[in-house]
């Protein structure tokens, strides 16, 4: 059975003029993929991978169309639109998303983007947002360990660092000793867990801990190098931001792994870059 809100592959049952019939294994059911959105080459019998919702006139729709986020995620979304039921968000697909009034924390105004939560609604079998983002957050049901690598969502910076959404489940804490470029609310990135805060809270790290970490980095600067005809403008002068945008690593790490490949005899360290031996 498929889900409203999530990712499916379903098999092309027939092609017609307004679109192609998805099989859903319900023998009663199959769901409608418009023409606009059929990948071309495919034909029956072929499989597509799609995503369900249902469309302006409350009819289950299949489209290839990617969203910003899917059911059970948070996002930053901007809002297009207010209506007397709430406000509506741009997530990538035809149809908005809506924010009724009651899930809204604050005044949301059109032009701005706001933190949500996409949820399935129950009673009404429709998928809507909410910026009530703690319930959804089960800090007492942690199943990661610290070094574990995870997927964070930033959120609002605060004094001591950046809040985060850890793998869509919990808060956590970029500390700003940990922060090696500026980051923005909606980014997403890895990072790797430092600990779990005896409050359920996680503090994490765009670094990957340990000796993996410079290893990682002297495969990153490999790369960098091999794609660039084997040489780089990056050295020790060069500023955090520059190291980060081509390697996301912090400038601490950049050094040790440079060091390392130079004992190596793998890189020579010229004045104003590094090149490949």
């Amino acid at each position: 059975m498929v889900e409203i809100g999530k990712y499916t592959e379903l098999e092309i049952e027939k092609i017609i003029q307004q679109g192609a019939y998805l099989l859903t294994g319900d023998e009663t059911a199959s769901i409608l993929l418009p023409t606009k959105y059929i990948p071309e080459g495919v034909d029956v019998g072929d499989k597509v991978k799609v995503f369900i919702y249902r469309d302006s006139e409350d009819k289950i729709i299949a489209t290839t169309e990617i969203p910003y986020a899917i059911v059970g995620e948070c996002a930053y979304l901007k809002v297009k639109s207010q209506t007397n039921f709430g406000a509506f968000l741009d997530w990538g697909l035809m149809k908005d998303l809506l924010v009724p009034f009651r899930e809204q924390n604050e005044e949301m105004k059109t032009g701005e983007s706001y933190l949500v939560r996409l949820y399935l609604d129950e009673s009404s079998d429709r998928i809507v947002a909410t910026q009530h983002i703690n319930k959804f957050l089960r800090d007492n049901e942690i199943t990661i360990q610290p070094n574990d690598e995870v997927d964070i969502l930033v959120c609002e910076p605060v004094l001591l660092g950046v809040k985060v959404i850890v793998n869509q489940k919990y808060w956590g804490m970029l500390f700003k000793n940990q922060l090696f470029c500026e980051v923005e609310p909606g980014q997403k990135m890895k990072a790797w867990v430092k600990q779990i805060r005896e409050d359920g809270k996680i503090d994490v790290s765009i670094q990957q801990p340990g000796f993996k970490e410079v290893l990682s980095a002297e495969e990153k600067i490999v790369n960098l190098l091999q794609q660039n005809e084997g040489y780089c403008e990056l050295n020790d002068n060069s500023s955090p931001d520059e190291i980060y945008i081509e390697l996301q690593i912090s400038k601490k790490v950049f050094k040790k792994a440079i060091g390392k490949l130079f004992r190596e005899k793998r890189i020579m360290i010229e004045e104003n870059g590094i090149r490949l031996m």
